[in-house]
């Protein structure tokens, strides 16, 4: 097998025409593609509404877990977007989805090391979900003949990023792990950063993940991109092959990996994490089939 890459094309006139006739479905990250923080990237909406008149499927594939999909469609509505539901697949979702598909039992609980998405994810699978925000105000009491008590019943830890991380919750979660018979591990995703505003990066899951893998010396389950997943979900909903998607994107190491893994054509965006001097830095071993600034590109190039 040829393991050489082939180093990603800058998107243009040129090749732009080829790789829009072979897709039938875009698929897009949100954090650094479509918005920072809680501001729309420029064109994108004008992009994405060209996009559906030309009859092409779109889909939301998002590694941020702090909302659940109901949430980020709200999202969505309230930056003028019009996005249905079942076309957003989140980590939160997905994590909900890995239970069950892997007959996790109802009567154990979740403890979630995240926000308020992978709890109503969570309770929409019909799981008992622990934590999450509400456990981001306690503290732990450091006294002798003290002990620090959890739900024996817990038979998997989430964790996922969360703004309001503590040493109760790492220490609750690595109890569940290290104690409790067969608890489970999983991890959303492992960002490193991420747009939580539009001006800065911000310590992604990676850094929630990393914590509780050196306190439980275990790996997790990772449901989030790279990891295919999410396809799975996405193939049983719109039945198109994935050689006929594009994952547009801004993580080499998370979303251009995803669509590889899967079989997609990749399209990279300089608009978020990835700059052009890591794109084309030796060391990158990933390479997109194209790369451009931004999702508007697509309508300036082609469009009307």
């Amino acid at each position: 097998m040829n393991t050489a890459k082939r180093a990603a094309q800058l998107l243009s006139t040129q090749n732009i025409r080829s790789l829009f006739e072979s897709v039938e479905a875009f698929l897009f990250d949100c954090d650094g593609v479509i918005w920072k923080g809680d501001k729309l990237i420029d064109g994108v909406s004008q992009t994405l509404d060209w996009l559906r008149s030309k009859g092409k499927k779109l889909v939301f594939v998002t590694n941020n877990s702090l909302k659940s999909r109901i949430q980020y469609a709200k999202k969505f509505h309230s930056l003028g977007i019009s996005v249905a539901e079942d076309e957003i697949f989140s980590s939160s979702f997905a994590a909900a989805m890995y239970l069950k598909v892997n007959n996790f039992p109802q009567e154990k609980k979740v403890y979630v090391i995240g926000g308020e998405g992978i709890l109503e994810e969570l309770q929409l699978a019909g799981y008992t979900g622990l934590g999450g925000p509400e456990d981001g105000e306690k503290r732990v009491e450091l006294k002798p003949n003290s002990p620090f008590e959890h739900d024996k019943s817990v038979g998997a830890v989430v964790v996922g990023i969360d703004p309001r991380i503590n040493y109760y919750k790492l220490q609750y979660g690595t109890l569940c792990i290290r104690e409790n018979p067969g608890c489970l591990f999983i991890a959303t995703n492992r960002d490193a950063v991420g747009h939580m505003t539009d001006l800065q990066e911000w310590p992604g899951a990676g850094s929630m993940v990393a914590a509780m893998c050196g306190s439980t010396e275990r790996e997790p389950i990772v449901v989030g991109k790279p990891s295919t997943f999410m396809m799975d979900f996405l193939l049983q909903k719109f039945h198109i092959n994935t050689s006929k998607m594009c994952m547009v994107g801004d993580r080499l190491d998370t979303d251009i990996l995803f669509g590889q893994n899967a079989g997609c054509k990749t399209l990279l965006v300089l608009s978020g994490v990835t700059t052009q001097t890591t794109l084309r830095d030796p060391s990158n071993s990933v390479q997109p089939d194209y790369y451009t600034s931004q999702v508007s590109d697509l309508l300036h190039l082609l469009g009307p």
